[in-house]
């Protein structure tokens, strides 16, 4: 069984996820997650990933160190822009534990193993794009208190980007996970590109976030189900993931999807195999709570709309006695009633719909397994800290 000591983080236990999607400046306007400069007032802003929140910084001297500008925040932490914020990655988040370590990268970008090669002009652009999407994952991620660590941290356990693009000729790079390394084909960063391959596969959505997200979800079924005590129960709702990968995928892609998946996955794709059925609920309780904590940071509360819809109950829970399934029940009939509403306002600007996924109760089980795996997981490892009177690391 893999081990989990120190693999999640001891936070407090509180709201089902942690963080803000909404943020001020110290001159009171809003700011937003990829600001990198007020403009109201001219403030520098940087993002700090321990706290999960966009600040005011000010500079320290003439030298490259910055402090937090802001009430109520300890002006003697210093910290450095990460290396990446004068590249085409724009990264404006902030680095406290320079160390030396990947040349004073950020959380975020030290992940990256090989980025593209800068030396073509669009490539810096797509980048851009790619490191942006990356940004908003890895974020999420350390909301949801999940660990992010990279391969140099951690060379077996660690998670590692490769961005790449199709030499002419071939072979086309093929987005894709493998032990941790995740691979992306940075053309699917031109919207053109991915919307043409969209049409072509017959999906009803496609961004370079919800690539990540999906990938990133089968580096955690490494690390959180895999050999362990949990197996069971995976196997129980998702199916035997010792069923042959590549046969699954091959009648997939000859017979088609089996014409009752919409009663029991949350998108035909999910249908093929079990780890593609966990990576994209995965994907979707990322999408979920990503988007629910944007809309309740500025207000936009679903159990305030004057909207009727059919609530999910309770029993449809993987634990329906468990901790936090009356939350996780209204998270999720929240979330059914927010994307109601958010649809038609997407059909009313002529577009797509905003979340164009039926959720059947099969699903929802699935992602209340998610959450309950995740819930479990980070406080075991607080215990271990706490007994072994050593921190719990991300």
């Amino acid at each position: 069984m893999l081990k989990f000591l120190n693999f999640f983080s001891s936070k407090p236990k509180g709201k089902l996820i942690r963080g803000s999607r909404s943020y001020t400046c110290r001159c009171g306007s809003p700011i937003f997650f990829q600001n990198s400069r007020c403009l109201r007032c001219n403030s520098e802003l940087g993002y700090e990933p321990g706290m999960t929140e966009v600040f005011p910084i000010e500079q320290v001297g003439s030298g490259k160190e910055w402090r937090i500008a802001k009430e109520n925040q300890d002006a003697n932490i210093a910290y450095w822009r990460c290396a990446n914020f004068d590249t085409p990655a724009v990264c404006n988040w902030l680095v406290s534990d320079t160390g030396n370590l990947d040349e004073g990268l950020c959380i975020a970008c030290r992940l990256n193993r090989t980025i593209p090669d800068l030396s073509v002009p669009e490539n810096g652009e797509l980048w851009g794009v790619i490191e942006f999407a990356k940004r908003r994952l890895v974020s999420s991620l350390l909301a949801w208190e999940m660990p992010v660590v990279s391969r140099e941290e951690d060379p077996e356990r660690g998670l590692a980007f490769d961005f790449l693009r199709s030499p002419e000729g071939g072979p086309a790079v093929m987005t894709g996970h493998d032990n941790g390394l995740i691979t992306l084909n940075i053309e699917e960063a031109r919207s053109s590109t991915r919307e043409k391959i969209r049409e072509q596969m017959g999906e009803p959505y496609r961004t370079i976030l919800g690539h990540l997200r999906h990938e990133v979800g089968h580096y955690y079924w490494d690390r959180l189900i895999q050999d362990s005590d949990w197996i069971e129960d995976f196997r129980r709702l998702f199916g035997d993931e010792r069923a042959d990968y590549s046969e699954s995928l091959k009648r997939n892609y000859e017979q088609g999807h089996p014409p009752d998946w919409p009663d029991r996955f949350i998108s035909s794709y999910a249908s093929c195999h079990p780890w593609e059925d966990w990576a994209e609920t995965w994907a979707h309780m990322l999408h979920i709570t990503d988007t629910l904590t944007t809309a309740m940071s500025f207000g936009l509360d679903p159990r305030e709309l004057d909207l009727e819809v059919r609530p999910f109950p309770n029993d449809v829970l993987f634990r329906p006695t468990g901790p936090d399934a009356e939350r996780f029940l209204s998270f999720i009939n929240g979330w059914t009633a927010l994307t109601a509403v958010m649809n038609e306002l997407s059909r009313s600007m002529g577009e797509r719909e905003f979340y164009p996924f039926a959720m059947p109760g099969p699903t929802v089980t699935k992602l209340s397994f998610i959450y309950t795996v995740v819930r479990t997981e980070r406080e075991r490892s607080q215990k271990r800290a706490e007994a072994s009177s050593q921190p719990a690391l991300r």
